[in-house]
Formats: structure tokens, C-alpha cells, sequence
């Protein structure tokens, strides 16, 4: 299958989404809400799919008589990533076969589907360390306008040392003659 030189792969389109507040943090491992994941991506790809690998016997997850995994693959475009997880405790380390709950198995599956969806590239930085995706750009926030009796307040409060023009400007969104109503100030006030 070729892909037209200007769509972007579905990796690429994934990776560059930012998932940082749909995380949190246990210990010191960064966890990506799988139910926002899935979501995000069945908008952009809605013939996505899940498969969550059985053994012969029916059961929904692996073992070696002393631990076990589940095994999670994601197809998104004919191209299925396949993840292994432990079936782990709040410790994150392995849980013995006899201790092992169907609740222990399902929260597996769910991280495992998330791990599954991150080979994809969504959160795939998450797991290499990174703080935000490769290519992101941060929406550039919108400065809201100050009205000018809110000028006058805020030039008294440079007047007073309290506030600095700096500040002002970075704030907020100021038009032409309240620019120049600042230089007057500044230069009458001789600050």
C-alpha cells in the first residue's frame, strides 16, 4: 500500500498528539487514561480494533505456573502492534498465578491496549521518558484586551512598584493608543 506523499502515516499523526492531561501519575510511573486513548483514536481511525489474545482453552491470559501476561494486539489499518503485559499489583511487580483476581487480568488488558495503542504512537513518548511528543506545538494562548480604566489601575501599580510594563505587555492584548498611553505615562512619570 503507498500512501500519497502529503498524508501522514498513522504514526506520525498519533505521535504528535499530546496526552499530558490525560495522565497521571503512580509512583513513578506515568499511566495514560486507556478509555481517553481508545477514544482518540477510534476518532481518527473508526475501523480501529482490538484483539485480546486467549490460550487454546479459552482463558484470557498466559501463564508459566508461576506468573502470567495477557497479550493485546491493535489493529489500525491493517497494521496490528501486539503488546505483553504482566498481570501486575499496585507495586507494579508480578502477582503469583494463585493470586490472581479477573479484576487483575481486565486492569492488564486495559494497560496493555493503551501499550498496544502507544506502538501506534499515541503517549509513545510517555513511555521513552519524553515530556511532550515530537513535532508538538503548543496552541498559542489568546491574550485577552484590558479596558482602560483596568490600564489606569494597572499603571498606578507601575507607578508603585507593584507591576512592571513587562508584565503588562505579556498579559494582556493592548491596542495602539493604549500603547501609547503607556510610552505618555512612563515618560510624563519619568519611570
Amino acid at each position: 500500500m503507498e500512501i500519497a506523499k502529503n498524508k501522514k502515516s498513522v504514526f506520525e499523526s498519533l505521535s504528535e498528539i499530546n496526552v499530558n492531561d490525560k495522565t497521571e501519575k503512580k509512583g513513578n510511573l506515568t499511566y495514560l487514561s486507556w478509555a481517553w486513548a481508545w477514544c482518540e483514536v477510534k476518532k481518527l481511525y473508526p475501523e480501529t480494533y482490538r484483539t485480546v489474545y486467549e490460550t487454546a482453552n479459552g482463558v484470557n491470559y498466559f501463564t508459566d505456573d508461576k506468573t502470567a501476561w495477557v497479550k493485546v494486539g491493535v489493529t489500525i489499518e491493517n497494521i496490528e502492534h501486539i503488546d505483553y503485559l504482566p498481570i501486575m499489583d499496585f507495586r507494579n511487580s508480578s502477582i503469583s498465578i494463585d493470586k490472581i483476581s479477573s479484576f487483575d487480568v481486565n486492569k492488564a488488558i486495559q494497560r496493555s491496549t493503551t501499550k498496544a495503542l502507544a506502538l501506534h504512537g499515541l503517549g509513545l513518548y510517555i513511555y521513552a521518558g519524553e515530556d511532550l511528543p515530537e513535532n508538538y506545538v503548543a496552541p498559542k494562548k489568546q491574550k485577552q484586551s484590558i479596558d482602560d480604566k483596568r490600564l489606569q489601575s494597572a499603571l498606578e501599580s507601575i507607578k508603585a512598584g507593584n507591576y512592571s510594563v513587562e508584565k503588562l505587555n505579556n498579559t494582556f492584548e493592548l491596542a495602539q493608543d493604549q500603547k501609547d498611553a503607556i510610552k505618555l505615562f512612563l515618560k510624563t512619570n519619568k519611570l
